[in-house]
């Protein structure tokens, strides 16, 4: 948390209030006073020249409304003012000091003590400030601003222990002019303000930094939330938008962020299509390849041994190895019934690269499946006989179905054929139909040995043979069951094989009409 934006926010703002409230507590400490001095003796400059163009050439001794207005002046400014008339001899000097010529209305002309003693510090203080100090004098004031007029001087009166600025000139009616300001309440003034800045200071600053805090969370929890939004699109999760409603840059940045969350999910969906579309496009292409080493491997297995026969009885008939016609026709016919088996091989690779690859669609019809199934039944009946087998058929009513007629005969034949190759037992081939709401199943159960269960999932591979002699003994080529499959797969039906304990069960399923 050392690092979390809002306490970096928090504590710069808060600083940056301390440093503040510190140097404007400096500020008052040390400029305060040389400022204030200033004022104060500006702010007696002002004073004389009111003064000066308010009395002017009147007669200050017999005007009480003017008294009144230099009262206020004196009110305002907060300055004594005392004035000295030049045109009243010594002997009158208790009437033409302003203002303690005004007092002796209250005590039956005469000064009152205080009166009195006022008027000989002033005397005092101006005898100093108009015929020089003594030298090397510690309580000499300081000269603080000299015009043709009047000067300004800084005093510190030892006697009351306090410091005054005073104002000594002369108006333009020739009358002498004494103005003081107290300055020694500056500093206490500057102590007291300081004392207030600090506690005031330090009391706002935590509420400052309180709401700095507050203020802080607007901006970083948004920012948060923006950066866990970032966060769940770094692991392609889209879902997640920036729903605060805001016009502000963090706002900008929300929306920003929800436009390229939905570009990314949209380029990222497509490319995650074309990948898949890629993949299937790669494992067709490497299915395909498989495919095809594993047809030329097969076939080039399977014809190996019918040429091989061939082009040896056909040496031996060339060569004239024996002379009877007998040995002679027996060579013919081996050769003959080898080409056959070559034929039927080639016409079974055709048909069902054709059905595998596409390239022979469906043509669909209505057509009863019961009636398709005797006609196989019957066109097998020599084969039976051959085979001594029984061939049990349960006739049924008829059941249509939409199908490829040509292609589901080619099923059935394969089967039965199957069935005639593998019986063996009591020689049982059970032909049977099993009707549910909308599809019905045609088995074909043959008795005889089961089939292992390591291969009853590949005997529909193509070239793959159980027992591959006596495969070869019926002429099998190891495709009939493949053609099965791919016709079935075609249809999109099921198709399987079951085994009994007395035999296996070859069944397909068709929808009825």
């Amino acid at each position: 948390m050392r690092h979390s934006l809002k306490l970096k926010i928090t504590l710069f703002l808060s600083f940056s209030i301390f440093l503040l409230i510190f140097l404007c507590w400096i500020a008052n400490d040390v400029f305060l006073p040389s400022f204030y001095q200033k004022s104060k003796v500006s702010s007696l400059s002002d004073v004389y020249r009111d003064l000066d163009k308010t009395i002017g050439d009147d007669d200050l001794w017999q005007n009480e409304e003017l008294a009144e207005k230099i009262e206020r002046i004196e009110n305002l400014s907060n300055v004594n003012i005392y004035i000295f008339s030049s045109r009243h001899t010594m002997d009158e000097r208790l009437y033409f000091v302003y203002p303690l010529s005004f007092a002796l209305s209250e005590s039956d002309d005469k000064l009152s003590f205080f009166s009195i003693d006022r008027y000989e510090r002033i005397i005092n203080t101006l005898q100093r400030y108009i015929f020089g100090m003594q030298r090397n004098d510690e309580t000499a004031p300081e000269t603080l601003k000299t015009t043709d007029s009047y000067d300004v001087y800084k005093m510190h009166d030892g006697r009351v222990e306090a410091d005054y600025i005073d104002l000594v000139g002369y108006l333009s009616n020739g009358d002498l002019i004494f103005t003081r300001t107290n300055f020694s309440n500056i500093e206490e003034s500057a102590s007291i303000s300081n004392r207030f800045l600090a506690i005031s200071g330090c009391i706002l600053a935590v509420l400052a930094s309180i709401l700095m805090y507050i203020f802080s969370l607007s901006i970083v929890n948004p920012l948060m939330e923006l950066s866990e939004i970032s966060s769940e699109m770094s692991n392609l999760n889209f879902e997640r938008k920036y729903n605060r409603k805001r016009k502000d840059e963090i706002g900008l940045l929300g929306n920003s962020i929800n436009t390229l969350s939905g570009k990314l999910e949209t380029s990222i969906s497509e490319l995650k299509a074309a990948n898949i579309e890629l993949e299937k496009d790669i494992a067709k292409k490497t299915e395909i390849d498989e495919m095809r080493r594993e047809f030329l491997s097969n076939l080039s297995h399977e014809l190996k041994t019918p040429i091989a026969l061939i082009q040896g009885y056909a040496e031996g008939l060339a060569e004239n190895v024996n002379d009877d016609e007998e040995s002679r026709q027996f060579y013919c016919d081996v050769i003959v019934d080898e080409a056959l088996k070559m034929n039927n091989m080639v016409k079974k690779l055709l048909s069902l690269n054709e059905i595998e690859f596409g390239n022979s669609k469906l043509d669909l019809s209505r057509f009863d499946i019961v009636d398709l199934v005797k006609s196989v039944v019957n066109s097998v009946q020599v084969l039976t006989k051959q085979k001594e087998a029984s061939l049990v058929f349960n006739v049924i009513d008829p059941v249509y179905v939409w199908a490829d007629e040509y292609r589901i005969e080619e099923v059935v034949t394969n089967y039965i054929s199957n069935a005639l190759n593998h019986v063996d037992g009591p020689k049982i081939i059970d032909i049977s139909f099993k009707e549910s709401d909308d599809r019905i199943r045609v088995s074909i159960f043959n008795s005889g040995k089961n089939i292992p269960e390591e291969d009853i999932d590949h005997i529909w591979d193509k070239f793959y043979k159980i027992d591959k002699a006596r495969t070869r003994e019926y002429g099998g080529s190891g495709i009939g069951l493949s053609i099965v499959k791919a016709i079935m797969e075609a249809h999109n039906e099921g198709y399987g094989a079951v085994n009994h304990s007395s035999g296996v069960e070859f069944w397909f399923e068709l929808k009825k009409d």
